[in-house]
């Protein structure tokens, strides 16, 4: 048993149920994907546009890609009706491009808004304000081929774990105050996507129902 089964075996026997694994395999060789894709694994993502295409092309057709990397405007054509879930919907003029490309391609997108609480101002994403603004103003009530399946979010890049789980406290809020909030009349948005190798435990624990792990399986980028 190869390496990488090992590692998504022992991670599966953690997991809890209802808790489900995107193997992060951005940067790493399509036979470190394959080793994964052996052991069960079909859940799978990328982001980087060129990566991620080229990986689609040439591995089985059964895999479910998430894009999770900062998607430009210009690269949107080419991950829509590829990507199961675009999990890194940064600004609400990304999200009526994806739309827009949507209805033309005549697909149903499906995608979660990305919040930002985490304290490095380089990270993307709504803020709090700017996405309760956004589901109480009802604006998603114009999208025409793009279905919203939730949130998606960071914690600070910190070793101070009551600082993380305190990050992914007010995601998983923010997430539960628009899906509680049963007014919108909001379907399927049952996705609350956060916890990566080195925090995912503190993430479930705050209600995570989505975790993206690539180190913890394939090991260190391979550039």
């Amino acid at each position: 048993m190869s390496s990488i089964a090992q590692r998504l075996n022992s991670l599966r026997e953690e997991i809890p149920a209802g808790v489900e694994l995107v193997a992060v395999s951005k940067f790493h060789p399509v036979e470190a994907l394959m080793e994964a894709y052996d052991a069960g694994q079909r859940l799978f993502g990328e982001s980087r546009v060129q990566e991620f295409v080229e990986k689609v092309e040439v591995l089985p057709k059964d895999i479910r890609w998430h894009f999770i990397g900062h998607l430009q405007t210009n690269k949107v054509r080419k991950v829509i009706g590829r990507a199961a879930l675009i999990e890194s919907v940064d600004t609400e003029h990304l999200l009526q491009y994806i739309d827009n490309e949507s209805v033309r391609a005549g697909v149903v997108t499906r995608v979660l808004m990305q919040v930002h609480v985490a304290r490095e101002e380089t990270k993307f994403g709504f803020s709090e304000e700017e996405l309760l603004d956004y589901f109480n103003s009802r604006r998603f009530e114009s999208l025409k081929a793009t279905h919203i399946c939730g949130i998606m979010g960071m914690a600070s890049n910190t070793d101070d774990e009551s600082l993380v789980m305190s990050d992914f406290e007010r995601i998983a809020a923010i997430y539960r105050t628009i899906r509680e909030n049963e007014s919108l009349g909001l379907r399927g948005f049952d996705t609350l996507s956060m916890g990566m190798s080195g925090d995912w435990r503190l993430a479930v624990k705050a209600g995570s129902n989505l975790i993206r792990i690539g180190t913890y399986i394939f090991g260190e980028r391979q550039y």
